[in-house]
């Protein structure tokens, strides 16, 4: 039976039979997926500044005296991050594989700053940021692309019938999934451990790590996040009113609540952009967390099906180049970057709809947050790099199958 793995790729499509008509016979041209990476990416990145614009309107002028602080505050991270976005489609994807270990001990340094007293940003109670002048950054973004990498380059570097071994699937990738996990807790920031963790299962699933080893896996990280969620008081009530949200609807749930009377009162058209009543400090968070609610109220159930759509989209582009990706560490970087982005957007949305507890975590380049938009941004643009080096369903199986002889 042939491993996940290998199995990537294999399914080849049956010729079609020849056409004797000679313009029937030439061939369409298709648009590649890079491009239509490129354009999915640019519709959310657009739409974020729009909603962002819309939602912190109300906040930004109370706090700041203009209603556009926000708004320009992404819109420089948007052209930065468009750069780079540009810089890493241009690049060889195989670099990364040469810093992938430099790129984690720098970001698992970030992270160990960011818990220095004095020198990390507390907000709300979670050290998350590094100040530097007007500028924040969150290393744990960073974290997220170097834990990809890591992982890649250690599973591309095994046999996949080494795999088998719990050595050789424990060692080294939990250790460093541990190392990542911990310090992200120790600011904390549950949501985002709870990301990398799927990344890392995700890898190990894709890679062909067997069931007997992932199952354990699963269940203890299950068991562990659990156990987190209720040793802090504050994520316990989280836990609870999600559970249950109107059994305190002023407190714990009131979030919850507000953020589904916003889904709510924008039915099916919206009540229109910018004409949120949500936004007028109902919601916490409202541009950053839980700016899907605004989108919903004001685009109604059209708009989020739209940008659930895109994110479907990308995930769809994202398994395609994956499966024709020339090699195996090419495959796994394409499979990590799209379970990181799908599985963050999805918990995002799970939790604004009250389908899923709330864990903080943005929305890929919608939510507010430069850091977050410049960080996936440049992952898309090493897929997209990927994308652009693909090759055809049989020829890119084929070497997978002897890499991995």
């Amino acid at each position: 039976m042939a491993s996940r793995s290998s199995a990537i790729g294999a399914r080849i499509a049956k010729k079609k039979p020849q056409s004797s008509s000679p313009t029937r016979a030439a061939v369409r041209p298709q648009t590649s997926p890079g491009t239509l990476l490129t354009l999915a990416a640019t519709v959310l990145v657009g739409l974020g500044l729009v909603m962002i614009l819309s939602a912190s309107s109300i906040t930004a002028f109370a706090d700041y005296g203009s209603s556009f602080t926000f708004f320009r505050r992404q819109l420089l991270w948007a052209i930065v991050a468009f750069a780079a976005y540009l810089v890493c489609m241009r690049v060889d994807y195989h670099r990364w594989r040469g810093v992938s270990f430099v790129l984690y001990a720098i970001s698992a340094g970030l992270l160990v700053v960011v818990l220095i007293p004095g020198v990390g940003v507390n907000v709300g109670g979670s050290a998350r940021w590094i100040a530097f002048g007007p500028v924040s950054f969150q290393p744990s973004e960073v974290a997220k692309l170097a834990l990809v990498l890591v992982i890649a380059d250690v599973i591309a570097r095994k046999e996949e019938r080494t795999l088998r071994d719990f050595g050789h699937t424990a060692l080294p990738v939990l250790p460093g999934l541990g190392l990542m996990a911990f310090l992200v807790m120790m600011q904390p920031d549950l949501g985002t451990t709870i990301v990398l963790c799927v990344i890392a299962f995700g890898l190990l699933f894709i890679a062909g790590a067997p069931l007997r080893h992932l199952i354990p896996l699963g269940v203890g990280g299950t068991g562990l996040a659990l156990v987190a969620a209720l040793a802090e008081d504050y994520r316990r009530d989280r836990l609870l009113a999600f559970l249950n949200p109107w059994a305190d609807p002023l407190n714990t749930g009131y979030q919850t609540i507000q953020s589904l009377i916003a889904l709510g009162s924008g039915g099916i058209f919206g009540v229109g952009l910018g004409a949120s009543r949500q936004k007028w400090s109902y919601i916490p968070n409202s541009h950053t967390d839980f700016i899907f609610a605004i989108l919903g109220e004001e685009l109604g159930l059209l708009g989020t099906f739209m940008v659930l759509g895109l994110f479907v989209f990308i995930a769809y582009l994202g398994i395609r180049i994956a499966k024709r990706a020339p090699d195996r560490f090419g495959m796994l970087v394409a499979s990590g970057i799209t379970i990181w982005i799908a599985f963050q957007a999805l918990v995002n949305m799970g939790a604004v709809t009250a389908a899923m507890p709330i864990t903080g975590v943005p929305l890929p380049l919608v939510s507010f947050g430069g850091t977050s938009l410049l960080i996936t941004l440049a992952a898309l643009g090493i897929l997209n790099n990927i994308a652009a080096q693909e090759r055809k369903p049989r020829a890119a199986a084929k070497k997978r199958k002897d890499q991995e002889r």
